[in-house]
């Protein structure tokens, strides 16, 4: 079997390289496993190309930290065998070292990356909160699971303070939130995600100071998915205030809360205060031009639709199918191998929920199933063909209080200053 990896000194469009399987070689090694053990964290690694010696100096290419071999033993199930080395094609543990499953180790003659295993997006979320007080250990095998499978994914919802864990399935999920209790004595609860949690705006009090100022144009067009990024969001003509302003907006549309995909915002003219101009105002500017011209876009609401494959014995034939088909799904294809049978459809992920439990009833635990994200239910972009929606917008908040009347003086682009009266805006237009 020919075995390749990639150059991280290359670009991702570079061709991979060819592994040499020889002890001479320069070692490259790949982190398959993780494990906690009393001695720390247990990683299993497998040797690729070259060797491995205990004391030996090694790299993490990820990170590029270099960490030294301080015990190499060989597992024989669960009893430890030290040993000095280890050679081409092996399989081995160590102790002491800080990585993440699917991560490559090497001497630092070369800069390989073993090629990273196809990981799907998450399908199921989960909001987990502990009960009590919240303590170290909740954090601690939160990290840790993440380390030990690519697939389970962690993050805190910034309006609901939430801390959402998502997976390949409901079980997924109950298998770790049951570990956690298990292993780290931490009990939690788990539901549902919120929604977006309603909030006032806050109005700033000015009393003669700086004010906020800032002009922008520019339009919104769809946008394709990039193979090569992944990134369906696109801003163009960096410039920082505003890109941060753009990304925070397509967090949360405002027709279910849920982040807006598609679409590029192309920046054509805008204008300063050489005074009132800030970061922040720039930002609040993009803000208020995606919501003022969000309807114009005619934006509709995706619903992912997912590739489901059941694997069941014959004689469940008709529940299954039954089953699947009271949910929405679609029937692609159906399959019958001796003993069992194969079925293929399409579902909307939010019919999804359940699933497991019912398939385990109609087949009396004798059912599987796998799902994937395929695709979005109305297969359409953000907007309706290649139409660009051009918006002109302008963040000038007005004052609580009175400002008093002072004469202001600005400069061109060229440098000369030009005196300017108590109304009007000494401003500069960039590209």
């Amino acid at each position: 079997m020919r075995v390749v990896a990639h150059d991280v000194t290359l670009p991702l469009s570079a061709p991979p390289v060819a592994l040499v399987p020889a002890a001479e070689a320069p070692l490259l090694a790949l982190a398959f496993k993780l494990e906690e053990s009393r001695f720390g964290q247990l990683t299993y690694m497998r040797v690729y190309q070259g060797s491995l010696k205990k004391a030996q100096h090694i790299f993490h290419t990820r990170t590029s930290k270099k960490v030294k071999v301080l015990r190499l033993v060989r597992m024989h199930s669960n009893e430890m065998e030290d040993i000095e080395s280890i050679g081409l094609g092996e399989i081995c543990a160590i102790f002491g070292v800080k990585c993440a499953s699917g991560d490559t180790f090497t001497d630092g003659a070369t800069k390989y990356s073993m090629t990273s295993m196809f990981v799907p997006e998450p399908v199921v979320s989960l909001a987990l909160k502990p009960v009590g007080q919240e303590t170290p250990n909740f954090s601690r095998a939160l990290q840790r699971f993440q380390r030990e499978d690519p697939t389970f994914r962690v993050h805190i919802d910034h309006e609901s303070k939430e801390t959402i864990v998502s997976g390949m399935g409901e079980l997924h999920l109950e298998v770790y939130v049951e570990r956690m209790r298990r292993e780290y004595g931490v009990e939690c609860f788990n539901g549902p995600p919120a929604g977006r949690v309603p909030r006032d705006a806050d109005a700033a009090l000015r009393t003669g100071g700086a004010g906020q100022f800032a002009r922008i144009a520019g339009y919104f067009e769809p946008m394709e998915s990039d193979p090569e990024t992944g990134h369906d969001t696109e801003f163009e003509n960096y410039i920082p205030g505003i890109e941060k302003g753009f990304k925070a907006a397509i967090l949360k549309g405002s027709l279910c809360g849920a982040p807006i995909t598609s679409i590029r915002f192309v920046l054509k003219d805008g204008t300063f205060h050489v005074v009132d101009s800030s970061e922040l105002a720039f930002r609040v500017c993009t803000i208020v031009a995606l919501c003022e011209n969000y309807a114009k876009t005619q934006p509709v609401i995706l619903e992912p639709i997912m590739a489901v494959e059941v694997v069941a014995p014959v004689e469940f034939q008709n529940a299954v199918i039954g089953g699947v088909t009271s949910r929405r799904g679609t029937i692609l294809d159906s399959e019958v191998h001796d003993d069992e049978f194969t079925v293929t459809a399409e579902v909307a992920l939010n019919n999804m929920f359940g699933y497991s439990s019912q398939l385990c009833g109609q087949t009396q635990g004798k059912g599987e199933f796998t799902m994937e994200y395929k695709v979005d239910a109305s297969g359409d972009t953000f907007m309706d063909g290649a139409t660009k929606y051009s918006m002109t917008s302008m963040f000038v908040p007005e004052p609580l209080l009175p400002s008093p009347l002072v004469p202001r003086r600005s400069c061109k682009a060229d440098g000369t200053r030009i005196a300017r009266g108590p109304n009007s805006l000494g401003s500069q237009v960039f590209p």
